[in-house]
């Protein structure tokens, strides 16, 4: 009898929102350590380097969620000139890519495309990545433009 082997699945999905700021201003706020100033319980620790720069190569540490002690980031795309950032983030059981695109739309208002891409390390590696697909995009990622733009209203 042949053990069946493991497959891995990925699960992908995009959203676009839109930002009440120009698109230096909405780009930066996608930066791990500016993320804290909108995103209520974000806490990255930083690994490398040995102050808060967003670069290729920026890592830190998030505390997971349930069965995943912690997530480890790392800057995996940075094109600012682009306004491209791309996270590669991993545990033992998954890893996925978080990727942003923002573009103007007019001079204040930008559009974010937030694209989530989830590859399974293992079964339980896949059925992680579909509930947080699913949690994750439960409001269309309208959640975060909300807190974005509560944001920026605040501190206009």
């Amino acid at each position: 009898m042949e053990t069946e082997k493991f497959k891995s699945e990925k699960s992908q999905r995009t959203e676009t929102i839109t930002v009440n700021g120009n698109i230096q201003e909405a780009f930066s706020l996608f930066g791990a350590f500016e993320e804290k100033k909108w995103a209520e319980g974000w806490d990255p620790v930083l690994v490398y380097p040995d102050r808060e720069i967003i670069e290729e190569g920026t890592t830190f540490k998030t505390a997971g969620r349930g069965e995943e002690g912690e997530y480890l980031w790392r800057v995996s795309k940075y094109y600012p000139e682009k306004y491209l950032i791309q996270y590669l983030v991993s545990t033992e059981n998954r890893y996925w890519t978080i990727t942003v695109k923002c573009k103007p739309v007019t001079e204040n208002k930008t559009s974010a495309e937030i694209t989530y891409a989830f590859i399974g390390l293992n079964e339980k590696g896949n059925k992680i990545n579909e509930e947080s697909l699913e949690r994750m995009y439960k409001n269309n990622l309208k959640d975060w433009e909300e807190e974005i733009n509560n944001y920026l209203k605040n501190v206009s």
